[in-house]
């Protein structure tokens, strides 16, 4: 019967395409690698690779074996990932970037909180809504609302943000409620400068998908509070994650104006530079952020 760690060794050549690589990976020599491939093949009768001076060709059958043994490698792969953190212990010093929003709302208090739990840890949070570089900037974890498509990056997804488009009362009492988006021209538009899609473009559920509606207004500004601010006085509308202003809508203090229309929903992500096996610490912060989001999962 085939051994398992020779089907593994024989998934990594396949992989690796060269005895010698696979004889390094493993701190092996390559003679002993060739003799493991030929134990296999006697085991099975069948010639899994064809061996040249130049090259290695996969044969018919190994490469209905490659397909099996890539899932035993892949396996002992995700049991040795899952003891992996045992032996660590959760001390040291973390940076971390987040996005302002979700920073005053439920981070803050998160991350305080774990350090808390784990008094060996200390924690370096900057607040800032532009997307830093975890590499070059040597952040070990962000948060960030959108996704970065970056392979050196791996991205876990932790909640999903609701857009809304709100105003107070007295806006509206002064200068009446739009009933459709494109309504909007006609209206003072608040404007978060610091958006993906443009801070005035504004997108919306359609029939035959979303689309967009360009807004004008007399008022932008990067800050989400400052923003929040402008239409609690009543000076216009404003397009934000619902978050922001959820107990605003709660009291009343703010309108939700297109409460079923607005197509923009972005994804929280957890973010940090791409590792096999991410450290203990970092796994157990995300953990710990992702469950205090979803405890206030109806603010979103």
């Amino acid at each position: 019967m085939a051994k398992t760690d020779d089907l593994i060794l024989f998934a990594q050549v396949v992989e690796e395409g060269s005895f010698s690589k696979v004889a390094e990976l493993n701190s092996l020599t390559n003679s002993v690698v060739s003799k493991r491939i030929k134990r296999l093949e006697a085991d099975l009768g069948v010639q899994l690779l064809y061996r040249t001076t130049r090259k290695l060709t996969v044969s018919e059958a190994g490469k209905v074996l490659y397909q099996g043994a890539k899932n035993v490698k892949q396996a002992a792969l995700e049991a040795i990932d899952a003891v992996y953190g045992y032996s660590e212990s959760v001390t040291g010093h973390l940076k971390m970037s987040v996005p302002s929003i979700s920073g005053d709302l439920v981070l803050a208090g998160a991350v305080a909180e774990f350090c808390s739990m784990h008094p060996g840890l200390t924690v370096d949070m900057s607040l800032e809504n532009a997307f830093v570089d975890p590499v070059g900037d040597g952040y070990d974890l962000v948060i960030r609302t959108g996704y970065l498509a970056d392979s050196s990056l791996i991205a876990r997804h932790i909640i999903d943000s609701q857009w809304v488009i709100c105003a107070a009362p007295a806006y509206i009492k002064c200068f009446g409620k739009p009933m459709t988006p494109e309504d909007l021209v006609n209206h003072n538009c608040l404007q978060y400068a610091y958006q993906t899609t443009g801070a005035s473009e504004w997108e919306f559920k359609g029939i035959n998908g979303n689309y967009i509606v360009k807004i004008a207004g007399n008022f932008s500004t990067d800050n989400a509070t400052a923003l929040r601010k402008a239409a609690l006085g009543g000076h216009g509308l404003a397009y934000v994650p619902r978050c922001l202003v959820y107990p605003d809508l709660l009291k009343g203090d703010l309108l939700d104006i297109f409460p079923e229309r607005v197509g923009k929903k972005l994804g929280i992500y957890a973010v940090y530079p791409f590792t096999r096996q991410p450290p203990l610490k970092i796994r157990m912060l995300i953990e710990h952020i992702r469950e205090r989001y979803l405890a206030i999962s109806e603010y979103f």
